[in-house]
């Protein structure tokens, strides 16, 4: 039996930037595991990514729907993973948050 985490991160970026964040991070993500990953794909069309990460014969798959006010994030973990699915709903939650934070305003002097 699979489980399923949804996430939705509300944004104040625009739609691209919120994209082009996102997509900088799956990259980044992708560089510092590909050792430990058997096989990762990360499908763009538009704002939608479609992600297969194969791990330890484990199959992960996500969809992240990036709206102009929100960015929708589903994650299905196979069952062995899925007793784990809080501490990765609390990783994605804070990383989601931190990639679509605004920067700080410089402050007045």
């Amino acid at each position: 039996m699979t489980k399923s985490i949804v996430l939705t991160v509300p944004h104040a970026l625009t739609q691209d930037e919120a994209r082009r964040r996102i997509a900088l991070e799956l990259d980044q993500l992708k560089s510092a595991y590909i050792d430990k990953l058997a096989h990762a794909d990360v499908t763009w069309a538009g704002y939608v990514a479609q992600i297969r990460v194969v791990a330890l014969m484990q199959e992960v798959t996500a969809h992240i729907d990036v709206g102009a006010n929100s960015v929708r994030v589903e994650v299905v973990l196979p069952w062995i993973l899925a007793s784990i699915a809080n501490v990765v709903q609390e990783k994605l939650s804070a990383t989601a948050q931190k990639t679509l934070a605004l920067p700080a305003s410089p402050k007045e002097s």
